[in-house]
């Protein structure tokens, strides 16, 4: 392998890093073959401006941050300011990690700095050492800042994913003390050949790895879609349907004043009396029994409570005046739908005598407080911190409801709390007016 492919293919592993490394702080501007022409101009810079400006290391790194920094200004949606920043801490920690790496092995003994073997491999291969601790770094940062990987790649799978680099790190270590000195082109060959093989191995595991992980994603927020969208359109048939009720009462009311008046007319005063109390019993019954001053809230209580009484579920509220709740519409039905359906799920699962739901929602010392307690018989699995459904059927939705429950309460800042304790479930949340 000639010296100037080994140039070429090391800019090229770090001009990879280095777009990697800007992609977990913003998004492309642009997709298709417009990323492989911008990776092709940033290659073709960083290798010009390194071999013209060799001699002087001070220029030469203030022309490297400003074409990562203008080129990947190009690529990824931010400021240029920000862009110039993130340019120098990535130059910096190339840096820093190139120094370490180099100091280290020589004062460990894997290499040196006489010149006068016959086949010295040895800074090649301290330089790659140094672009897959680079690669590893880059990894780690975007597991801790990247939000699209967090729910599809739990902490024990990113662990085995980073196996890799580390056995990289490893191999290339030992090449270094083992093969200090060879004694034929052959060998500098296999050597850099496997080498800069494992380098490249871990950027292609990279991108199937992102590439799953991407398609996962679009799996996840779809059936957030339709949970969603499932949700919405209970509520707008329960609101649709108490406008309906309501239009039969008001024309059943006509007629039913009409009737009164006939009595009256006629003087049967008892036959009005009887009247009057069997439509004031039917209409107890008909009537929404909740009523917070809210109608997106009014609907999906009335519904549920509804649905409870249907299944004999002893349904118990508290609730103010939320007139002025800020919640979004369709936030509000992804709390309330999700928690109260898997209230009443668990709470179908247990004897008649023990199914009982609880629920709080008020707005009360600048808070909105939303607290489910219901009871359930069976076992709460969880895994990975997370609660684990036990139905066979749309398991999966399940698992996104409570996901989404928790993606609302974090976009207004509020914080919730998941206990179970003697055959109860707790769901408690807290967010802020």
């Amino acid at each position: 392998m000639s010296d100037l492919l080994a140039e070429i293919l090391i800019i090229f592993f770090e001009v990879l890093c280095c777009k990697i490394f800007y992609e977990i702080f913003g998004k492309l501007r642009y997709k298709g073959w417009i990323n492989i022409a911008q990776l092709i101009v940033l290659e073709c810079s960083v290798f010009i401006a390194a071999r013209v400006l060799s001699d002087s290391f001070i220029i030469k790194q203030i022309v490297m941050i400003s074409i990562y920094a203008t080129l990947m200004f190009w690529h990824v949606k931010m400021s240029l300011k920000k862009s110039f920043v993130l340019a120098l801490l990535h130059q910096a920690m190339i840096l820093s990690i190139d120094y370490l790496t180099y100091f280290i092995s020589i004062e460990l003994g894997l290499t040196d700095k006489a010149t006068d073997k016959p086949y010295s491999i040895e800074n090649i291969l301290v330089i790659l050492l140094g672009k897959a601790i680079v690669f590893l770094c880059v990894l780690v940062i975007g597991r801790k800042l990247r939000e699209k990987s967090t729910e599809i790649l739990v902490d024990v799978d990113w662990l085995k994913i980073l196996i890799f680099p580390i056995f990289t790190i490893i191999v290339i270590t030992a090449m270094i003390s083992v093969f200090s000195n060879v004694e034929t082109p052959e060998q500098v060959t296999l050597i850099l050949t496997s080498s800069f093989g494992m380098i490249g191995m871990n950027i292609v595991v990279f991108y199937l790895i992102n590439d799953i992980v991407d398609r996962e994603t679009q799996l996840y927020e779809s059936r957030i879609f339709r949970i969603q969208a499932k949700n919405q359109a209970e509520m707008y048939r329960s609101i649709s349907e108490n406008y309906d009720k309501q239009k039969r009462k008001t024309h059943e009311y006509k007629n039913q004043i009409l009737c009164i008046e006939a009595l009256v007319k006629k003087n049967q005063f008892t036959k009005v009396e009887e009247y009057v109390k069997g439509i004031y019993s039917r209409l107890d019954k008909e009537l929404d029994a909740i009523d917070t001053n809210n109608v997106i809230v009014n609907a999906i209580l009335n519904t549920k409570y509804q649905e409870a009484e249907e299944n004999k579920i002893v349904f118990v509220l508290r609730v103010n005046d939320l007139s002025r709740l800020r919640i979004e519409d369709e936030d509000i039905v992804t709390i309330l739908s999700n928690l109260l359906d898997n209230a009443i799920e668990a709470c179908k699962k247990c004897e008649t005598d023990r199914r009982v739901l609880k629920l709080k929602f008020v707005d009360e010392d600048g808070m909105i407080k939303i607290g489910v307690r219901n009871t359930f018989d069976t076992p709460i699995l969880y895994e990975n911190g997370e609660i684990q459904t036990t139905k066979l059927v749309k398991a999966e939705e399940h698992g996104v409801g409570i996901r989404n429950i928790i993606e609302v309460i974090e976009k207004y800042g509020g914080s919730y709390a998941i206990k179970n304790k003697n055959q109860e479930f707790f769901f408690s949340i807290i967010i802020p007016t």
